[in-house]
């Protein structure tokens, strides 16, 4: 997709709370070994607060993902297969991390 095609796009923010299966997937695709600081969008919300995101494209929206641990240990641990039963746009279908699964992965990378 040309970047000329960009401004057209509607453009969606999107919080971890309502990420779906289909964006989380798309993300994976986009950023197989994860996404690191050059791949990271910064701008100000409409609250004046300061949002780092990563972006994916589709054929209508431009999804900006704000950037967590949470949405980062979520990437690394992506299996298709556990979203088999849900929605692509259903948010519910995407667990919030356990923080002790969380802690033993950093725990593992020391």
């Amino acid at each position: 997709m040309s970047k000329q095609n960009n401004t057209n796009l509607k453009r969606v923010i999107v919080d971890f709370k309502k990420l779906t299966p289909e964006v989380l997937k798309l993300l994976v695709e986009r950023y197989p070994d994860g996404y690191d600081d050059r791949n990271i969008i910064t701008f100000k919300n409409s609250q004046g607060e300061r949002v780092e995101a990563v972006e994916v494209l589709t054929e209508d929206t431009k999804y900006l993902v704000k950037i967590s641990a949470k949405l980062e240990y979520t990437m690394e641990n992506y299996d298709e297969d556990d979203y088999e039963d849900f929605e692509d746009d259903d948010p519910d279908a995407i667990l919030e991390p356990d923080p002790e699964a969380m802690e033993e992965e950093e725990d593992d990378e020391d």
